[in-house]
């Protein structure tokens, strides 16, 4: 997928660290106008945010915050709101499917802006166990000296 430079994205980069990912969906996100152009400034956080399916069967994502747009009037979003997502229904069965009979979470990667609508990327997740987590830094440090050690050698 090619980014313009002046393209926004909101990353959740706790996600990598706490679940391992599976299968990722992409969706449309029903907004209102003042969120709309709190996003396209950078203004969103999605670090605590998950999706679920809701009893009318439709994915709603949970605990997004986005901030109140700054020149916007008493019509201002809630920061914190449940926001509703756009989903093919094969889509949605599935996501459903996996959250409610195999134990997956559907945690958000990134929000982004393509060409002018704000889409949100998730995956359905397991989350990491400790261990887990130490032996992923564990890996990480010993690459990097591996890296800095042949970089210092062949100078």
């Amino acid at each position: 997928m090619a980014h313009d430079s002046n393209t926004i994205e909101i990353k959740n980069k706790k996600a990598s660290h706490n679940y391992f990912f599976g299968e990722t969906f992409d969706a449309g996100i029903i907004l209102q106008g003042t969120e709309v152009k709190s996003v396209k400034g950078g203004h969103a956080q999605i670090n605590e945010a998950f999706v679920h399916i809701d009893k009318r069967g439709l994915p709603v994502l949970f605990n997004a915050q986005i901030d109140e747009y700054s020149f916007g009037n008493l019509a201002n979003h809630e920061p914190k709101r449940q926001r509703t997502l756009l989903l093919h229904r094969r889509e949605i069965r599935k996501v459903r499917n996996a959250i409610e009979q195999e134990g997956f979470s559907a945690i958000p990667m990134k929000m982004y802006v393509i060409h002018g609508l704000i889409k949100l990327k998730f995956a359905l997740c397991k989350g990491k166990k400790l261990y887990d987590k130490r032996h992923e830094l564990r890996q990480r440090t010993e690459t990097r000296e591996a890296e800095r050690y042949l970089a210092e050698r062949y100078r």
